[in-house]
């Protein structure tokens, strides 16, 4: 068997330490594991979500295992004793993909109609603040090692909530804002204009469904690189920045899109 590749997504930060505090654990369980960092925004499970979704939708991946934590533990706005957070939870696409993740909001939401076995896993979800680092890695290494003793009761598939709509997914490093909106929702013609109300602000946009050409400068309503065979809309200006133009919007604020 090939070795296995890890995709570890999480809020960490880029270059956050956090990262090669987790990556060691997994890397002494596993030595001959490749492993991939992934950060996300501060405690953004849209984000999360819609990153394992990519990933673990993509064709021909062989041999290749999403582990994910962010955790913002905001379902209880208490404190939490002894660290206690959400939990980890393990699920197995149609595509026979399996993902270990935190159950917190949206992360299994984008992937949550591909979902054939979903429950939890056996392990402590407390006594520790950095349970990725101190409690997890060896669930995911029985993942990776087809150990199944990892493997708790069954979870509802229904209980996840679904793909939010109309917000912003994530935002790349040129300034494109990959929404929640589906190329599939789109009744709009390609070259009409349409104002997008964002971050409070509101701007023209012409919609193209890749075909029609939009000038430079111009901010275009399009069908982005993301989303496979039905793909998510991304808001970006030929030569400039999209996220500039709405002030630096955050990752899962509101969208509207209305015709001009």
């Amino acid at each position: 068997m090939n070795n296995p590749n890890i995709v570890v997504i999480s809020d960490y930060g880029t270059g956050d330490p956090a990262f090669t505090e987790v990556l060691l654990q997994l890397k002494s369980l596993m030595p001959n594991a490749c492993i991939i960092p992934q950060s996300t925004p501060a405690f953004s499970t849209i984000n999360t979500g819609f990153w394992i979704y990519q990933i673990a939708l993509t064709k021909n991946l062989k041999n290749t295992y999403i582990y994910s934590n962010t955790a913002p533990r905001q379902k209880d706005h208490k404190a939490q004793k002894n660290n206690k957070g959400e939990k980890l939870m393990w699920a197995k696409l149609d595509n026979n993909f399996e993902i270990m993740a935190v159950n917190a909001d949206y992360v299994f939401s984008f992937v949550k109609s591909h979902i054939k076995d979903f429950r939890f896993v056996s392990v402590r979800n407390e006594g520790s603040q950095f349970r990725s680092r101190d409690n997890y890695p060896k669930s995911v290494s029985q993942m990776v090692n087809r150990d199944n003793n990892f493997l708790g009761q069954k979870a509802e598939i229904k209980d996840i909530p679904n793909e939010p709509k109309n917000v912003i997914a994530s935002i790349d490093g040129y300034g494109n804002i990959k929404t929640t909106i589906r190329q599939k929702e789109i009744v709009f013609k390609p070259g009409q204009v349409l104002s997008v109300k964002l971050n409070g602000q509101i701007h023209k946009a012409i919609y193209t469904d890749g075909v029609f050409n939009v000038e430079n400068g111009k901010l275009a309503f399009a069908p982005g690189s993301s989303g496979h065979d039905n793909r998510f809309m991304e808001l970006f200006v030929r030569g400039k920045n999209a996220y500039e133009l709405f002030g630096k919007p955050r990752t899962e604020e509101k969208i509207e899109i209305l015709e001009k």
